[in-house]
């Protein structure tokens, strides 16, 4: 998701790689998804068996019609803001942020693949070089990008990344550093755009993150492909040397059944086809886990790659 979703803002995991849509949790991917600045699964406490009792004596119409709502609830760029709190992944130990600023110190220019609405490159703002572009092509985030990026001086192209190979829109040499943040991307274009010496940072949703989600809908994973190894070794076939590869796994974790509604309805690739009318019977049974549980915990993952060009 990526994004947000996860505690540090830099590094929502709600979006994936692959074609496109690319974001997935989190985001993410895609984003895909994590939604606080907490992080960490919640401590059972007696205010929170209250909480599951009081769930308990809602009827199932209630809980349902709570479920249409969250449905129908707007979704804007890439904020998950709405379900801070309820949808909680673990922290990340890097920052993303601070790992795109080292290598931006001296840059005159630089390239955002993917950038959803532009929240994560404007935290960057006071690292910016001379010139910044960036991309997006996931059609609803594309007007919520330009509104937030344009005045910073930045310009927002059309385009979509994919796994087939597709050109960048850009000239040979033309950025000091690229940067991908839950994006797709073909390693042989950005090392064909970078500078001499130029610096590709790149954090990624892995993909299998949140299958157990999935698969309680019924549905599985559609990268298995996007893991550190592979990618590692991409950038390498693609002439890049890696100065950094790090992964992590984590859980996040859902304090109630409609921040899962809200989140698939968000990123309908997860779960192709998703409505509360079509699962409502899955949700009940993520309802009745969450009664005996306190939480509903899935597991994910993601990964961080800085190279660079000789």
């Amino acid at each position: 998701m990526g994004a947000s979703c996860v505690p540090d803002r830099s590094s929502s995991s709600l979006r994936r790689v692959g074609s496109r849509p690319t974001r997935s949790p989190p985001c993410s991917g895609r984003r895909a998804a994590s939604t606080s600045s907490s992080g960490g699964s919640p401590r059972p406490t007696s205010s929170r068996r209250r909480s599951s009792r009081d769930r308990s004596s809602v009827t199932g119409a209630q809980l349902v019609e709570s479920w249409l709502a969250e449905e129908r609830t707007p979704f804007s760029g890439w904020d998950f803001s709405h379900i801070d709190g309820r949808a909680i992944e673990d922290p990340l130990p890097w920052s993303y942020l601070d790992i795109v600023r080292s290598r931006l110190m001296g840059a005159r220019s630089l390239l955002d693949l993917g950038t959803g609405g532009g929240e994560v490159l404007s935290r960057l703002q006071d690292a910016f070089p001379p010139r910044v572009v960036a991309t997006e092509a996931y059609e609803p985030n594309v007007g919520v990008a330009r509104g937030r990026l344009a005045p910073l001086g930045v310009d927002v192209v059309t385009y979509e990344a994919d796994d087939n190979g597709a050109v960048l829109p850009f000239a040979d040499a033309s950025f000091d550093v690229v940067i991908s943040r839950h994006e797709a991307y073909t390693p042989s274009e950005v090392t064909r755009v970078l500078t001499p010496g130029g610096a590709f940072v790149t954090q990624q949703v892995a993909g299998d993150y949140l299958s157990a989600l999935r698969a309680a809908f019924g549905t599985r994973g559609q990268w298995p492909h996007v893991t550190l190894a592979n990618f590692v070794a991409d950038l390498r076939a693609a002439g890049m040397t890696i100065e950094l590869s790090q992964e992590s796994r984590g859980m996040m974790t859902f304090r109630d059944v409609g921040a899962i509604v809200y989140l698939l309805h968000a990123i309908p690739w997860e779960v192709p086809g998703f409505s509360v009318q079509r699962h409502e019977s899955v949700l009940m049974d993520l309802q009745r886990r969450l009664e005996r549980d306190g939480a509903l915990r899935f597991g994910t993952g993601h990964f961080v790659i800085a190279a660079r060009k000789p």
